[in-house]
C-alpha cells in the first residue's frame, strides 16, 4: 500500500498539481474553481498561470511558493531512501542468516543448534542468555552490530545514489504495468556486486569469535601460568607480609582523659610529656617559674587547679625524663640554667614539692633536653643552648663528662644507642654526629643530613643504624635511614608532606616500628624498619581532629599484654591529656610470644661507676607473658664529696678512671655517719613500739573489767 501510494504521488507530480495558494486573498473562490497549474519547462508546476483560462491574469496571479514545492521534493527523496533502507537490511537480513548457517561448523559445537535455527527460520536475532555470557552469543551480536549500523549509515552515503537511480526505474515500469523480478529492482549482476561488496564490509562471527579466544601454548614452548597464578604472584610482590599491617590506634573515651590541664606553652620543640607504668608527668604553664604535674596513671578526669606540682625551677620547665630503672625518679631541665633530679612519692603527690634530691648545675645557658642512660644506673646526660653536652652522676652530683667543643650550633637532640656506648646528636649545623663521649671523639659525620632550615632529629635503631626527620630545601617533610659506618648516602629517602611542624619520632625497639608524631599536626603516622628494600614501610596513620602539643610515650613494660597493645601515647591537648591506644588485632586470648618478646626491664646491667671505667652492656630483659608487676623502688641516695676534695672536672681518661675511686674513698666516711643515724632511729622507734605496747595491754584489761 505504501509503495502505491508514493508511486501515485510522484506520477501526478510530474503532470498537474492542485494548489491553493496560502497568502492569496482569494484563497477560497480559486479553490472552488479549481485551478489547474501547468508544468513549466525545467519541469515544475506554474503556480501563477490558470489553465483554464489559457491567459495570464495579472489581478489574479499569486507570489510562487518555492517552500512547499521543496518540501514536497525532500519528502518525496526521503520516502524513496527509505524504500531503498528497507530493501538494503532485508537483504542484510538474507546475508547474515546464511553466513550464520555457514559458521555454525566454525564455532565447533560450542553455540547452541537450537538458537541458530531458530534465528535462521526467523530471520531475527536470538534472545541473549539469562545468567551468562558466551563467547559464541557476544561474537554474534557484535557481528549484527556492526551489520545493522553500516546498513543504517549505506543510505546517506554515494553507494545510495544508484538505489535511487534503480528505484526511479522500478516506478516507471510500474506506471507502464511492469515490475522488475525479484521485487528489488536490481539485475542479477549488480546484486552479486553489492553481495561481495556487502561482504568485506561485515564482521564475520568466526573473526569476532578469535578475539574471545585464548591463546593456546605452541608445542615445544613451556605453557604460561595461568592469569590467577600470575594475580597471586603479583600480589605477593606488592603486598608485603607483616604482622603490624593492620595496627590502628584508638583514643580512650574522654571520662579516661586528664582534663583541665594547662599545658605549657613554651617556645620549644620537645614532647611536653614523659610517661612510665606509674605516672605521667606533664609540663604546665606556671607564674613565677616552672612546674610539671606528675598524675598517677588512674588518676583520670578533671585534674584540680590547686593539684600539687613539682615547682623547684625558677624558669619555665622545658624537658622531663623519667629514668629507666626507677620509677620514681624523674629528671627536669630548665631556663634556668640546671638540672634537677626529683624523687616522688610512691602514692603521688599529696604536697607541691619544691626540694630535689640533687640540683646539677654546669650549664652557661638555658638546658632543652635531659636524659638516661639506657643501662647504666644514675647516668644521666643533658644539653643546653650553650652548644655542651654534660654527662653526670646522679649518685654523686658530679659531671664526669663535659663535651664543649664538639658543636659550634644549638642542638636539637640527642640519643644513646642500646647498649649506652654511643650517642648521636643533631644540630642547627645541619650536622648529625655520632660520639664516643668516654673517649670523647666524634666516630661518624654527616653534613646537611636534611638541606632545610628547620629543625631535625636523629635516634638509634636497635641495630646500630640512624633514623632521621627533617626538612627539604623546599621545606618537605622528610625521614632518612642512615648507617653509621657510611654516612655518605643514606640507605632510604623518603619525603611525606608541606607541613612546618617538627617530627618527633618515638621508637620501639622490641618491633622496629617508628611512630613520628608532628608537633601541630593531628595525625600519627607509623613505619617498620626492615632489611628489605625500601626499609622503611609505611603501616598507618592514627587521625584525629584536635593538634598535639605534646606527645608521651609508655615503655613497654607499661601496656597491656591481654588487649594486644603495642604502644600506648599520652597526646596533649590545650587543655587535656588523652591516651591513645595501638592494637593488633588478634581473636585468640592466648599471650602473644611474636608480639611480645622480651623487653628491657628495671634493673639496670651497669653501676655508673663501671660505665665510666669503660664496661659496657645490653639491657637486662623481662618477660611480659605474666604482665609487668611493679615492684618496690628504692630512693636515690645522693653522697656527695667533701667540697675540699671537689675538683673540676677533668677531660682525660685517666682522670675519668680514677674519680670513681675517689668518690668511693670520700664516700666512707659520709656511710659510717649515716649509719649511725639510722642505729639510733631504730632504737627510738623500738623504744615507741615497746610502750605502745605495755598501753594497750592496760586498754585490754580495762575493757575485760568493764564487760564482766
Amino acid at each position: 500500500m505504501l509503495m502505491d501510494y508514493i508511486l501515485q504521488s510522484k506520477q501526478e507530480a510530474t503532470t498537474s498539481v492542485s494548489y491553493v495558494p496560502r497568502e492569496s486573498s482569494k484563497a477560497a473562490e480559486s479553490f472552488r474553481q479549481a485551478a489547474s497549474f501547468a508544468l513549466q519547462p525545467d519541469g515544475t508546476p506554474d503556480l501563477c498561470q490558470n489553465s483554464q483560462n489559457g491567459e495570464e491574469d495579472l489581478a489574479r496571479k499569486p507570489e510562487p511558493d518555492k517552500r512547499v514545492a521543496r518540501s514536497l521534493e525532500r519528502m518525496v527523496s526521503g520516502v524513496a531512501n527509505y524504500v531503498s533502507v528497507a530493501r538494503d537490511t532485508g537483504k542484510l537480513l538474507r546475508q547474515s542468516s546464511s553466513q550464520l548457517l555457514e559458521s555454525r561448523e566454525q564455532l565447533e559445537g560450542e553455540a547452541d543448534a537450537g538458537i541458530l535455527d531458530l534465528y535462521s527460520e526467523k530471520k531475527t536475532p536470538p534472545a541473549p542468555p539469562v545468567r551468562s555470557h558466551s563467547k559464541e552469543s557476544l561474537a554474534l551480536s557484535m557481528s549484527k552490530t556492526v551489520a545493522m549500523t553500516e546498513a543504517l549509515l549505506e543510505p546517506r552515503s554515494d553507494a545510495a545514489k544508484p538505489a535511487k537511480e534503480q528505484w526511479a526505474a522500478a516506478g516507471a515500469e510500474q506506471r507502464t504495468g511492469g515490475r522488475t523480478a525479484g521485487g528489488g529492482g536490481l539485475e542479477e549482476p549488480e546484486r552479486k556486486g553489492r553481495k561481495s561488496q556487502e561482504d568485506e564490509k561485515v564482521l564475520k562471527v568466526a573473526d569476532a569469535k578469535k578475539t574471545f579466544e585464548k591463546p593456546k601454548p605452541s608445542e615445544g614452548k613451556a605453557a604460561t601460568p595461568p592469569a590467577s597464578t600470575a594475580r597471586k604472584d603479583t600480589m605477593r610482590r606488592v603486598v608485603r607480609q607483616s604482622k603490624f599491617r593492620h595496627v590502628f590506634g584508638q583514643a580512650v573515651k574522654n571520662d579516661q582523659c586528664y582534663d583541665d590541664i594547662r599545658v605549657s606553652r613554651v617556645t620549644w620543640d620537645s614532647s611536653f610529656c614523659a610517661v612510665n607504668p606509674r605516672f605521667v608527668a606533664i609540663i604546665v604553664d606556671a607564674s613565677g617559674g616552672g612546674a610539671f604535674l606528675v598524675l598517677p596513671l588512674h588518676k583520670t578526669g578533671r585534674i584540680d587547679k590547686s593539684y600539687p606540682t613539682v615547682c623547684g625551677h625558677t624558669g619555665p620547665v622545658l624537658d622531663i625524663d623519667w629514668c629507666p630503672h626507677n620509677d620514681q625518679v624523674i629528671a627536669s631541665g630548665s631556663e634556668d640554667c640546671t638540672v634537677m633530679v626529683w624523687q616522688i612519692p610512691e602514692n603521688g603527690l599529696t604536697l607541691s614539692l619544691t626540694e630535689p634530691v640533687v640540683v646539677l648545675e654546669g650549664h652557661s645557658k638555658r638546658v632543652g633536653i635531659v636524659a638516661w642512660h639506657p643501662t647504666a644506673r644514675n647516668v644521666l646526660l643533658s644539653a643546653g643552648c650553650d652548644n655542651a653536652i654534660i654527662i653526670w652522676n646522679v649518685g654523686t652530683g658530679e659531671a664526669l663528662i663535659n663535651l664543649d667543643d664538639m658543636h659550634v650550633d644549638m642542638i636539637y637532640n640527642v640519643s644513646w644507642n642500646r647498649n649506652g656506648s654511643l650517642i648521636c646528636t643533631a644540630s642547627k649545623d645541619k650536622k648529625v654526629r655520632v660520639i664516643d663521649p668516654r673517649k670523647q671523639e666524634i666516630v661518624a659525620e654527616k653534613e646537611k643530613t636534611h638541606e632545610g632550615a628547620r629543625p631535625m632529629r636523629a635516634i638509634f635503631l636497635a641495630d646500630g643504624n640512624i633514623f632521621t626527620t627533617g626538612f627539604s630545601r623546599m621545606s618537605e617533610r622528610q625521614l632518612a635511614l642512615w648507617n653509621p659506618k657510611n654516612m655518605e648516602e643514606p640507605i632510604a629517602l623518603h619525603e611525606m608532606d608541606t607541613s612546618n611542624g617538627v617530627l618527633l619520632p618515638f621508637y620501639d625497639p622490641d618491633t622496629n616500628i617508628i611512630y613520628l608524631c608532628g608537633k601541630g599536626d593531628s595525625s600519627i603516622r607509623y613505619f617498620e624498619i626492615t632489611d628489605e628494600s625500601p626499609y622503611v614501610h609505611y603501616l598507618n596513620t592514627f587521625s584525629s581532629k584536635e593538634p598535639q602539643r605534646g606527645m608521651g610515650f609508655m615503655p613497654k613494660r607499661g601496656l597491656d599484654v591481654n588487649k594486644c597493645e603495642i604502644a600506648r601515647f599520652f597526646k596533649l591537648h590545650e587543655r587535656k591529656c588523652e591516651p591513645i591506644i595501638m592494637t593488633v588485632p588478634r581473636k585468640s586470648d592466648l599471650f602473644q610470644d611474636d608480639l611480645y618478646p622480651d623487653t628491657a626491664g628495671p634493673e639496670a646491667a651497669l653501676e655508673a661507676e663501671e660505665w665510666f671505667e669503660g664496661k659496657n652492656a645490653d639491657p637486662l630483659l623481662i618477660s611480659l607473658k605474666h604482665g609487668y608487676i611493679p615492684g618496690k623502688n628504692r630512693d636515690l641516695k645522693v653522697v656527695k664529696k667533701n667540697i675540699l676534695d671537689n675538683k673540676p672536672a677533668a677531660n682525660k681518661k685517666s682522670d675519668l678512671i680514677n674519680a670513681p675511686k675517689k668518690a668511693a674513698d670520700a664516700s666512707n666516711t659520709q656511710n659510717e655517719a649515716k649509719l649511725d643515724e639510722i642505729l639510733k632511729e631504730l632504737k627510738s622507734i623500738k623504744d615507741t613500739i615497746t610502750n605502745q605496747d605495755e598501753r594497750i595491754s592496760k586498754l585490754e584489761q580495762q575493757m575485760a573489767k568493764i564487760a564482766d
